[in-house]
Order: structure tokens, then sequence, then C-alpha cells
């Protein structure tokens, strides 16, 4: 059937197209089924969507995600890919494997699956979880699409937290620390998935987060790290789009989320990389026994891909620092590389930076890095580097306006502060993705 592209302004997460109901019926499609589009030399995957009104017979609504379609398209209707029965073997529970895996990964990657498949895909490793071995083959196919960066050095320092942790904004600390010592590290973070900032989303409030590889590569020969946002390269590119649907639900699968991290590392070029999990009440992982087994998977995997991981096991019972939301925890990381700051949330980067030392043999102390301005200098050239102001000082970021003070009702002692109330909140006061909307 040919029918004329006309630009409709929706935003989509799918490649959606929109057909008259009376062109779908001729055509024989349903609402989220797919069809082939050809124009001129070119071709696309389009999902389906139905309407009466938004336009007419004959017309093609092209929404934003397409991109520019112009002229006559010829449409057709399009197999349904063989990832969505491989999707319905994993609700039954049925191990995949690595073809199926693989297949998977790349009709996510094509963006061959609507949102509700790519739902029921998540859906189905939260429910039934994910074999060793299924890990292991679902994270070497999420390296394999989208760009590597290739690296010199033998050597490239990597850190990563499995999240959940109000607060814990560690790495924007240990980063600079790891820097001034004379380690690469490209550090390539997300945005919040179940907390209330990412390490992507308290760094924008600083400075530039979106950087291309050859960007990346640059920022890291002039100051030996980044903090930078994964999403805005094509480094496992598929991940993010796997993050986006969990994200509504606020879940995130162990064995996903393994292949989650160590994809992106292996994507970056990352040799020894350092993963923190925090367990504890309200935490991700709720108990050390987990954590343990966690920490075993991801060295399976990791040494599987080649990779040195180190895990610490830390204690995530509590949120780390006191602000909760990008400008408060940007605030606790500038006072903290200025000497001050947290005392919970210094000792924690300076644990892990020195266990991410003592993985690569580096002689050096992440405690007198941080003590001698060493780490907050690095860092302010990061800043530098990724178009920030490399002068910002905690006094020049302000959360909200409008605040509300929340009083005990009587005199105690406070044992417990629950991490996932405190994300809970702040995210519903819009922090992630607006900065300051926060909690302290």
């Amino acid at each position: 059937m040919q029918l004329v592209a006309e630009h409709i302004d929706i935003g989509t997460r799918s490649p959606t197209v929109l057909l008259n109901e009376s062109d779908a019926a001729e055509l024989g499609v349903h609402a989220l089924e797919r069809v082939q589009l050809r124009w001129g030399e070119r071709t696309a995957i389009g999902i389906v969507e139905l309407t009466d009104e938004l336009v007419s017979e004959g017309t093609l609504g092209v929404t934003r995600r397409l991109g520019h379609i112009e002229g006559d398209v010829e449409v057709s209707v399009a197999p349904q890919p063989d990832s969505v029965y491989y999707i319905r073997k994993k609700l039954d529970d049925i191990e995949l494997e690595a073809d199926e895996l693989s297949q998977i990964v790349r009709d996510i990657y094509d963006e061959r699956l609507a949102d509700v498949e790519l739902g029921a895909y998540v859906s189905a490793t939260y429910t039934n979880g994910l074999s060793m071995e299924e890990t292991m083959h679902l994270t070497e196919s999420m390296a394999d699409v989208g760009e590597t960066i290739a690296w010199e050095e033998p050597v490239i320092a990597d850190k990563h937290s499995i999240g959940g942790v109000a607060g814990n904004r560690v790495t924007p600390i240990l980063v600079p620390i790891v820097a001034a010592a004379g380690l690469k590290i490209p550090k390539t973070s997300s945005r919040a998935v179940t907390s209330a900032a990412g390490t992507a989303d308290t760094m924008e409030v600083l400075c530039d987060v979106a950087f291309s590889v050859a960007e990346i590569r640059d920022i890291v020969g002039k100051t030996g790290g980044c903090l930078v946002w994964g999403g805005a390269v094509n480094l496992s590119p598929v991940d993010d789009r796997i993050i986006r649907a969990e994200t509504p639900l606020s879940i995130d699968p162990k064995g996903q989320l393994i292949a989650s991290v160590l994809s992106k590392k292996k994507s970056a070029g990352s040799t020894n990389v350092v993963v923190d999990i925090p367990y504890g009440e309200g935490a991700k992982v709720e108990s050390l026994a987990e954590a343990r087994e966690l920490a075993e998977d991801f060295n399976r995997v990791g040494d599987h891909l080649g990779m040195a991981v180190e895990c610490a096991i830390t204690n995530g019972g509590a949120p780390v620092g006191r602000g909760v939301g990008p400008v408060l925890e940007a605030r606790e990381v500038l006072a903290t590389l200025a000497g001050g700051g947290p005392n919970d949330l210094r000792i924690k980067a300076i644990r892990l930076a020195d266990l991410l030392f003592e993985s690569t043999g580096v002689d050096a102390d992440a405690a007198e890095i941080l003590d001698s301005g060493q780490a907050e200098e690095t860092f302010r050239e990061i800043l530098a580097a990724q178009n920030g102001d490399p002068d910002v000082e905690a006094a020049d970021l302000s959360p909200g306006r409008h605040t509300v003070a929340v009083r005990a009702d009587r005199d105690g002692v406070v044992t417990h502060v629950n991490n996932r109330l405190v994300n809970e909140v702040a995210r519903r006061a819009g922090a992630p993705p607006r900065h300051r909307p926060s909690l302290a």
C-alpha cells in the first residue's frame, strides 16, 4: 500500500507510525503490530497506532522517533520478530539460549519491539530471573552492540554502584582521586532508575554530561578522567532502552543489573572495575548473604569477560550523606572535595578508591590525595573540560524555593532511615528529572 508521509509532532519511545483505521483494515494490521516502510532506497520498521482523526485515509503519520520521512512511502505488513517468541519462553520460565538472547538484544537495538513487548521482557527477567549462563550471554550480546572505546593504556579503572541508596554520591569524589593518582578512569554513568539522582543527574548540575566517544577520549586525555552520561554515547545502547522500561516500575532484576553494569564497562574498555554493593534494610539488596551471592556473580561474569572485578559490600541500610536530590548531592560533592562534607561520604569514597588502587597495583593513598587538595584540583579540571564552571562553590547551588519542615511530635532517637521511602519522597517532589527538588 502506498501512503503519503505526514510529520506528526509527537514524541514516542518506539518508532511509531499512525494509520487511519480504514487503511489499517485494508492492510490487515492492528495496533502495536509492525509495518515495513520503504521510501526511495531507505527502509524502516514502524510500530502501528490507529486513529480516525489525526491522519486521513491515504496518509501515514510519522512521529519524531522515525526522523524525516516525506513523499510517497510503500507500507507493507512486517512479520513479528522471533524475539517475541523468546520473550514468551522467558515468561514461561524457560531458559534462553545464547542466540535467543542475542536476537532479543538485536531487536531492542533495531527498535523492532513495541514498548509493551520490552516491558514483558523486563517483567520476565524480574519474575523468573536469569541463570548464570543467561547472564553471561546477555552481557556479551549487550557489549557487542554499539560502539566500544579502545585505549592505549593497559589498565583502565572504573567503578559502579548498584544504586538504591539515597545520597551515596561517591563517584564524583572517587573519580578525581583515582585520576590524580595517574590512572585513567573514563566513568560513564546512568541516570537514576530507582533513586532520586544518578551520578549523571548530579553532575548535570555542574557541567555537561552528554559527549561523543571522541570527546570522552579527549577529556580523559586532558584530565585523566570524566563523569559523563552513558546514554549519550552508543556504548551498550540496549542497556539504556531497558532502563527506560524498568524505570516506571522501579525494578532492577539481578541478572539484568549485572549485564547492565558490565556490558557498559566492557564497551568502555575498562580492565579493572570496583562494584559497590550496598546492603541493608530498604536497599536493593537487603541481606549480607544476598550481597555476597551478587558479588560472586559479578566476579564470575567479569572473569568471563576478561575484566578484574572487585566488589565492595557496604552498609546500605541508610542514606549516605545528608542531602538527597541532584542539587544537594552536588553541594556535598564539592564540600567533600574541599575538605568538609559528610564523614560517611568521605570514608566510603576513600575506601572504594583504595580498593581500585589495590586492584590495579598502584601505590597511592586515597585519603592523602583527597586531603592534599589534588582530588579537588583534578575535579575542577574535569568540570572545565566538560564545559562547567571550574570555580563553582557549594554555596552557589540552590535547591527548590518551597520547603516543608517535617518535625517529630515527640523526643527520641532515630534508629533507622528507610532508603526507599526517602527516595520516593524526593522522586515525588520531581527529582529527577528536575534538579532542584531535594530532601535533607
